[in-house]
């Protein structure tokens, strides 16, 4: 199984913060999996001008191909003027529109109060279920309050980012057992 990891955003810790709890959740408990984290921050990405992504070069294709490989996909957001970040929506932007059929996708949010709790559901899941993704139901909301000095400090955020981890692999199993099923039906 391959899941990606993206922190989605080029500025700020606290969303690279939460998703190096995540990535080591599952990397403990599935040590078998391929797991690959995507820094936005560490990648040269390109604007999205309306081209196939298989024409992008360089970060921007690395990115976009590895997105469109894996099995998994675990996105991390900050919480920006109510919205995801302008380097999370590129991301989108590139890929084609049946990008993430078949991937099962949770979320992730920092936000630096309790008033943006919302965000995924009117601003993240829709773009992701018009992408065709498998989304986890259940996603992690952290507050600023949570973190101090770069370390996630409340044990219930934690124990939710654990489960966030064991809900996508569950999830991953689940859709493909039933994928198997319905190729069994086939005759050829």
């Amino acid at each position: 199984m391959k899941i990606v990891a993206i922190s989605g955003s080029i500025v700020g810790s606290k969303t690279r913060t939460a998703m190096d709890y995540t990535l080591s959740a599952a990397r403990e408990k599935y040590a078998d999996a391929d797991i690959v984290l995507l820094d936005l921050a560490e990648y040269n990405l390109v604007f999205s001008d309306g081209r196939n992504y298989r024409e992008y070069v360089g970060d921007t294709k690395f990115v976009t191909e590895t997105i469109m490989n894996a099995d998994a996909i675990i996105i991390g957001t900050p919480t920006f003027q109510a919205s995801i970040p302008a380097t999370l929506k590129n991301i989108f932007d590139l890929l084609p529109v049946n990008a993430l059929r078949d991937k099962v996708v949770s979320i992730l949010v920092t936000a630096g109060t309790a008033k943006h709790y919302l965000m995924a559901e009117l601003q993240l899941k829709p773009i992701l279920a018009y992408m065709k993704a498998h989304i986890v139901p259940a996603y992690v909301f952290i507050e600023e309050k949570d973190f101090n000095r770069k370390e996630i400090v409340n044990d219930d955020v934690l124990f939710r980012i654990g489960r966030l981890v064991e809900d996508t692999v569950m999830l991953v199993d689940a859709f493909a057992n039933v994928r198997q099923l319905k190729e069994a039906e086939y005759d050829f």
